[in-house]
Order: structure tokens, then C-alpha cells, then sequence
């Protein structure tokens, strides 16, 4: 398995680092892949489309504009990542049922919790680049996570 720390001493020149500012919520604390992105505003529907979908190792990526005011992903959308072979789920913005998603064999980390779910309205993009964390998220680009932080890189490291 990879330390993002031993990643950025090699590849320093060619990534980048996110801000600080996410909390670890799923079982898997380490988890990487390809970067597919959501850009939604307190509604997760297409969060959902995306989970359903089969993950091949790729990291979902949710551009919640750092919302404070509802949830975008739940235990059932973790189970469902997990199940389609979602490597991780990256989500500025809160997650829910926190004590259910650490026995969820994904990777999860977001800003905080919140137990009010968002609405349903199916608006939003995906695969579109995203910017947070100081950080751009585009995809096909890879994404990999530990406990020291989120790292983004144009090409796969490990």
C-alpha cells in the first residue's frame, strides 16, 4: 500500500496537495484511484447515479460547495459505492450515519457530519473539474488518500 507522504517525497514536483480539512469516516483509511467528480448543491441524486454505476477502482469526488446544511452521502450510498467497487468518496461537504460508514469497506472522508439528508431534485454535473481544498479535482486524474491527507496527480503513482 502507498503513505502519501512517501508519494509526495517522490513526486513532489507533480502533484498536488489538498488543504487539511477532511476527517476519515469510512473503514478504509488509505484508498486511490481515478478521479470521477460531482459538482451538486445540497441534492446528492447524482451522487447516487454515480455510485450505482460500476466503480472500477475510481474515487468519487463531490463538490458539495462545502455545505454545512445537509448531507450528501449516507450509509446506503457508501454500501453502494462499496459494492460497485468504489475505491473511496472524497465529499466537500457532510456525510451521515457516520457509525454505520466506519464498518463500510470504502475509503470516506468529508468536512463533518449532519443527519439531515439533502433533496432530490437531480441537478448538478459530473466530470466536470472541480476546485477545493486548494486543490483541482479533474477527472482521469488520480486521486490518493491516507491519514496525513488527499493528494491529486495527473498520472497513477502506485
Amino acid at each position: 500500500m502507498f503513505k502519501t507522504a512517501d508519494l509526495c517525497d517522490e513526486h513532489s514536483d507533480s502533484l498536488s496537495v489538498a488543504a487539511p480539512m477532511f476527517r476519515d469516516f469510512g473503514r478504509n483509511i488509505s484508498f486511490g484511484g481515478p478521479i470521477t467528480t460531482v459538482k451538486c448543491f445540497e441534492d446528492n441524486s447524482l451522487v447516487r447515479e454515480q455510485l450505482e454505476k460500476p466503480g472500477n477502482g475510481r474515487v468519487l469526488v463531490v463538490d458539495g460547495g462545502g455545505s454545512m446544511r445537509c448531507a450528501m452521502v449516507g450509509d446506503i450510498l457508501a454500501k453502494m459505492g462499496a459494492d460497485n467497487g468504489w475505491s473511496g468518496i472524497l465529499v466537500y461537504g457532510c456525510i451521515r450515519d457516520s457509525g454505520v460508514i466506519a464498518n463500510i469497506d470504502i475509503g470516506v472522508k468529508a468536512l463533518a457530519t449532519l443527519p439531515l439528508k439533502s433533496v432530490k431534485k437531480g441537478v448538478g454535473e459530473v466530470d466536470v473539474k472541480v476546485h477545493f481544498a486548494d486543490t483541482d479535482f479533474i477527472p482521469g486524474y488520480y486521486l490518493y488518500a491516507d491519514e496525513d491527507g488527499v493528494i491529486v496527480s495527473p498520472s497513477a503513482l502506485v
